[in-house]
């Protein structure tokens, strides 16, 4: 198995912050956002390199980052050649990028860089392996505004995906998927396809979305909690957590 770490965007809520920063690269506690990450994919046996999909204008920082770093799995970089939110290939552009430009031919976890997680990565691979099928992480949420900013999705008794919506104005459950997903080798020829289709190339979750009308799509209920980066606030919180020792 290899593991995609999206990280070629540009951030521009966060700016000044991210104007000569990529978001994952910023300061959190003795680390980085990107650090929090690796940490968490390093554990997982099955995985046997880590691939960073950055853009033009942040390549060299992460090439830094990375010398300054030892890991405990082959880490990459590689770099999709846009420089700015004119020209960028969106998530599932850069995966399909990710999947051309490495010769990709095994299973793929794939996760956003900006999103902080204490989810166990090594229990859904499992549970990956276990089922044989595409997979995505849920949980449920109270909060309607949350549920909102994320995937929803309706689930059988089997944790089987009967329906998967996108950023939804009015969420049919309050069954939220986060942005970290487990797809099989057979399943990395459709991106191509989705693409080729003319469907949204941004947000990762347009591709479950569509993948759940077209492949049987299984669920994984996860324990923890995630933390997004796309606000000043969302990066304050997260640093004083940090600090705290809640994370």
């Amino acid at each position: 198995m290899k593991a995609l770490i999206l990280a070629a965007g540009y951030a521009t809520r966060l700016y000044p912050l991210t104007r000569d920063m990529p978001k994952s690269l910023l300061p959190l506690g003795d680390g980085t956002i990107l650090d929090l990450i690796i940490r968490k994919m390093e554990v997982v046996a099955s995985i046997s390199e880590i691939i960073i999909v950055s853009n033009a204008k942040f390549y060299t920082a992460f090439e830094e980052w990375a010398k300054s770093r030892s890991f405990r799995k082959a880490v990459k970089i590689i770099n999709d050649g846009s420089t700015s939110e004119h020209n960028r290939l969106g998530a599932i552009g850069d995966i399909q990028f990710a999947i051309e430009n490495e010769g990709i031919e095994e299973d793929l976890l794939v996760a956003a860089g900006d999103n902080v997680f204490t989810f166990d990565l090594t229990s859904y691979v499992d549970f990956f392996l276990e089922q044989q099928k595409d997979c995505i992480l849920v949980q449920r949420l109270q909060d309607i505004q949350e549920l909102k900013r994320v995937g929803v999705v309706e689930l059988d008794d089997s944790q089987r995906v009967l329906s998967f919506e996108e950023k939804p104005e009015y969420p049919k459950t309050d069954i939220g998927v986060f942005a970290v997903y487990l797809y099989r080798k057979e399943t990395l020829a459709l991106f191509r396809e989705y693409l080729l289709a003319g469907h949204h190339s941004d947000a990762p979750g347009y591709f479950p979305e569509w993948l759940s009308r077209v492949n049987e799509l299984k669920a994984y209920f996860a324990e923890g909690v995630s933390y997004d980066m796309g606000t000043h606030e969302a990066y304050q919180n997260l640093q004083e957590l940090v600090k705290s020792k809640w994370l």
